[in-house]
């Protein structure tokens, strides 16, 4: 091997190399061999590999210069090699090839409140664990990442200067740590594989033929073997068939839970499993190898994947990525499926959605009016503020919950359907005019959404105005004081109150409902609660056939009545919870602001076009906005998130909009023209 580059040592490197060759104990060799390793991450240069290859490869200087040095001096090279055989003989690396980057057994919730406290707590130093040594070799992620993309010239060189022939006896524990790991991450997997949860969502298979069991024993042939050194290539085949069965079995696990709801106990067990075989099979290919390149290659990658997972094993927002995607997919998936019935493809269905929000404004105008009440009477008795807030989250949940079994629609609650049901369009979609239909749904959304929202708003104020004349005439006053309506009106400004803030916090709350009754329908479906209802022992007292109505109205309604009891507990209690934890925080809902609005201006007294009732004007405008804004973009982006869409997409379909808006701004507000439906 040839290097176009100066024989000479650097007397840095002289230095550090020093100090790793006479360190006297494991923890200087240790630092030593750390401090060697960070130098030569510095500078980069291109030097060509052997005199007879075509290819040049740019690796980093200080590293050129250290494979130099140690290629030019016997002794230097003999010193080192037996410093690092030293290290590899005192620190263990079971843990490093069975345990690093494998979630421990505790179960999503435990692992991830032991990661936060990893973050928080200092870690004792353990000088004795070959997977601690290699994350302070490779400190961050970057690192890790720059030794992946290490040529495997350079790598192979390296390897075959620490690594002499004629001394593998050196290089025992390390061997025997390679073993145990690869033992160690079998009985993981079989552990995993045959419990009941798996098992029974696997399909049925006797214990004894499942491949999880087998697994076990052709791993331990498979070791046994290469120990030995004797021919493992019928033992490497047998394991390998193993391995595919079980990933055939957690292909079937994987199918039930999409149709039978998502376990996120079992995801992460599914995917300690997936780690587990995957480690294994890049085992094996280290195994199988010859001598020379292709081991080194082997070797090279799966350094660079154990380093990797081992930084990845403290991520808790990787471990929450990679648990909860599934869960987010059915929740989007449902949603989706729902969306459809918000977005008018034909004449009838834009007739409906005005019919049902008209119908679901005058709704709402009761549950305006009754907040109005609650606020009045919580005032006039001093109600405690948590109570208010009770009181007030009753009110709305009854409201939308009413909404729900009646059939009528509420504009705020569509964004977080609409959202879902455009993101699997989009994944859904191929072709060349992939994002024209994209754009084209996006226009039917802005018209439906549209249509509802203008809907709605006209009823609760229509529907305020008659109330509050009826009352005036029952009761001689009208529903609001008068000394309250100059108060009412600032609250709704943009300007004089937080209303722009607390209308877009009201948006994160519309979309955490549906987050919640997406929830709700998977934790219905996976415990199987409509069976279990109607195979009830009550049925014996209340009869078999009111009790399948009961189970099949808890499989229709649970996941509608997730998100409106949840959004109205949501929204009363949010001012109670700034309130105790000393934070401004409220609510304003456009529809519920709009009955307000109505209700305050049958007793207002001053002039119409004052700038008082021009900035509560304002304030709806601002909920409308933010309220359907904020929760459509952050159901847009969990949607996307959880079907795996490209951030590249969204942006094609940002800039179709545009376009769409500046060309044909009209099919965003008119009435569709198809035939088509959604129902």
């Amino acid at each position: 091997m040839a290097f176009h580059a100066t024989s000479t040592i650097d007397p840095e490197l002289a230095s550090l190399i020093t100090e790793l060759t006479q360190a006297a104990d494991l923890p200087s060799r240790i630092d030593a061999f750390t401090a060697l390793f960070a130098w030569t991450r510095h500078g980069q240069a291109i030097f060509d590999f052997g005199a007879s290859s075509d290819h040049t490869f740019t690796v980093f200087r200080r590293q050129a210069q250290l494979i130099l040095a140690l290629d030019g001096n016997q002794a230097l090279r003999e010193a080192v090699h037996t410093a690092v055989v030293s290290i590899l003989a005192e620190a263990d690396g079971t843990n490093l090839f069975g345990v690093a980057g494998i979630p421990a057994e505790r179960g999503f919730l435990a692992e991830a409140s032991d990661r936060i406290l990893a973050h928080i707590l200092p870690r004792p130093r353990d000088d004795h664990d070959l997977a601690r040594i290699l994350h302070r070799l490779f400190p961050t992620e970057a690192e890790v990442r720059r030794f992946e993309s290490m040529p495997q010239d350079a790598f192979h060189a390296l390897v075959q200067l620490l690594v002499p022939a004629g001394r593998s006896a050196d290089w025992l524990p390390i061997r025997l740590a390679f073993a145990d790991g690869f033992r160690l991450l079998a009985l993981r997997v079989s552990g995993h594989g045959l419990e009941p949860r798996i098992r029974e969502r696997a399909g049925s298979v006797r214990v004894a033929d499942d491949p999880f069991l087998r697994l076990s024993r052709s791993t331990a042939t498979m070791v046994a073997a290469w120990e030995a050194g004797e021919e493992a290539s019928l033992s490497a085949t047998v394991l390998r068939d193993d391995i595919a069965g079980c990933r055939n079995r957690l292909l079937a696990v994987h199918q039930h839970l999409n149709a039978g709801g998502i376990n996120v106990d079992i995801v992460f067990a599914i995917d300690v499993i997936e780690r587990c075989l995957t480690r294994m099979e890049d085992m094996l290919t280290i195994m199988l190898a010859p001598q020379g390149v292709d081991r080194s290659r082997a070797i090279h990658g799966l350094l660079a994947r154990l380093i990797l997972r081992h930084h990845q094993d403290r991520s808790v927002r990787q471990l929450a990525s990679a648990n909860l995607r599934l869960l987010h997919r059915r929740i989007v998936d449902r949603s989706g499926e729902t969306g459809g019935h918000y977005i008018a493809s034909s004449a009838a269905e834009y007739s409906h959605i005005w019919m049902a929000s008209m119908g679901g404004g005058i709704l709402t105008m009761f549950t305006a009016a009754m907040k109005l009440a609650i606020h009045q009477m919580a005032h006039a008795v001093h109600l405690a503020v948590g109570a208010t807030g009770l009181l007030f989250g009753l009110n709305y949940a009854i409201s939308f919950v009413a909404l729900q079994h009646l059939g009528l629609m509420l504009a705020t609650k569509q964004p977080a359907m609409t959202a879902a049901a455009m993101a699997g369009v989009l994944r859904g979609s191929s072709g060349e005019d992939r994002i024209k239909r994209v754009v084209d749904q996006a226009a039917a959304i802005c018209s439906s959404q549209l249509a509802a929202a203008a809907g709605n708003v006209m009823l609760v104020s229509a529907g305020a105005v008659a109330f509050d004349t009826m009352w005036r005439l029952v009761s001689g006053h009208h529903w609001v004081h008068a000394e309250e309506v100059d108060a009412l009106y600032q609250s709704l400004s943009p300007i004089s109150s937080g209303t722009v803030f607390f209308a877009a916090v009201t948006g994160v709350v519309l979309w955490m409902s549906s987050i919640i009754g997406g929830w709700m329908d998977n934790f219905t479906v996976y415990h199987r609660l409509p069976q279990g209802i109607a195979e009830h022992p009550l049925g014996l007292k209340l009869g078999r056939e009111r009790m399948s109505r009961w189970g099949e109205a808890v499989r229709t309604h649970a996941s509608g009545w997730g998100t409106n009891i949840s959004l109205g507990f949501m929204l009363g209690m949010l001012p109670a919870a700034g309130a105790f934890l000393g934070i401004p925080l409220d609510v304003r809902h456009v529809t519920l602001n709009s009955g307000v609005f109505a209700f305050a201006a049958c007793a207002y007294d001053g002039p119409m076009l004052s700038g008082v009732v021009f900035w509560a004007i304002a304030g709806i405008v601002c909920m409308f906005v933010l309220n359907l804004s904020v929760s459509f973009g952050l159901s847009l982006l969990t949607a996307s998130r959880a079907l795996d869409l490209p951030f590249s997409d969204l942006l094609a379909v940002v800039r179709g909009i545009i376009r769409r808006i500046a060309t044909r701004p009209h099919q965003f507000v008119m009435p569709p023209r198809g035939t088509g439906s959604h129902h």
